[in-house]
């Protein structure tokens, strides 16, 4: 009888284990939250700094937080003041809860990124682990339609080689 219950111990033990790191891996990962023009070499990001814009993306929710009358917005599209081309600007990987609330150590760490426009992006890598990603939902930057200047992400993008793919803010990439 003491072996039956030590055996069924472990075999609960064991499965809550596996159950654990099961859950985990999955949190981790957010590869197919990313959109069609995120940077590559992240399996998660939770926000892409634009330096461009000055404004973040939130991976997983699919919408911008930009700054307007003096408070920070979430909106599914950044307003056309931006003028904001997703394809080709730079996008810098960030992990940290509402990054926005140091917006200026951003802006001074990764002002030299403003204007760059040789990073890979999902759509153009190869790699087998970014063919399901976020393609979008009719309204969002994955569709081909999207935007407040459909000219402006209608354009090509430049595709000079790649980098560091856009240094993750804690040193990962």
């Amino acid at each position: 009888m003491k072996k039956l219950f030590l055996t069924a111990v472990l075999l609960v033990s064991c499965l809550m284990f596996k159950a654990d790191a099961q859950i985990s891996i999955n949190l981790g990962l957010n590869i197919g939250s990313q959109p069609d023009w995120g940077p590559v070499g992240y399996d998660h990001a939770e926000y892409y700094y634009i330096p461009d814009a000055d404004a973040y993306y939130d991976v997983p929710n699919h919408q911008y937080v930009y700054f307007q009358n003096n408070v920070w917005v979430h909106g599914a599209a950044l307003p056309a003041r931006y003028h904001f081309d997703p394809y080709s600007s730079y996008k810098v990987v960030v992990n940290e809860r509402n990054p926005w609330e140091r917006a200026a150590v951003y802006r001074r760490k990764y002002a030299s990124y403003k204007g760059r426009r040789n990073q890979v992006i999902i759509r153009d890598s190869k790699d087998a682990k970014y063919r399901n990603h976020w393609k979008g939902n009719g309204r969002g930057p994955g569709n081909s339609d999207y935007g407040h200047d459909k000219g402006a992400h209608g354009r090509g993008h430049d595709d000079h080689g790649h980098d560091d793919h856009g240094h993750d803010d804690h040193g990962h990439h």
